[in-house]
């Protein structure tokens, strides 16, 4: 869903974002001037109430892997949002960008991707035995088994 633009104004990307719960009004997309290769490509900077223009985000360059067209991909980050807001580019410089945002994929309780691995040798020995009981190491009534 396309929730904002980004225009070219006199050689500076400037633009906005809305939606229901956040509104954005005066955005600009700074270039990264570095040498290294995992900086982003641009800089997110918005205009706050005292007139300022503040970094709230990043965005770097990525391609598309089923048409391989080019885009920019990044996150807006602020102490008032409740959460980061992931965001694309999606056009080019000389007609402007579109602003896509996306969710990210949930993560199950142990912080990785959801799989059907049976594999958790990873976590180490169960500590169950076969009825259910805690089982294993020593264990006593001195002794915490974890």
């Amino acid at each position: 869903m396309n929730i904002g633009e980004f225009k070219n104004v006199n050689g500076q990307f400037l633009g906005s974002i809305a939606t229901l719960a956040i509104d954005l009004p005066k955005l600009g997309l700074r270039p990264v001037q570095s040498p290294s290769e995992k900086a982003p490509a641009f800089e997110i900077v918005a205009l706050n109430a005292g007139r300022r223009w503040v970094q709230m985000g990043a965005l770097w360059e990525a391609t598309a892997n089923e048409t391989g067209e080019a885009f920019y991909q990044g996150k807006l980050e602020d102490p008032a949002l409740s959460e980061p807001l992931y965001i694309a580019l999606f056009g080019n410089s000389d007609e402007g960008y579109r602003v896509a945002w996306n969710r990210p994929k949930r993560r199950d309780e142990f912080g990785s991707r959801r799989s059907n691995r049976s594999d958790r040798s990873s976590f180490g020995e169960s500590t169950a035995g076969a009825d259910g009981s805690l089982a294993g190491a020593g264990i006593g009534d001195d002794h915490v088994p974890f």
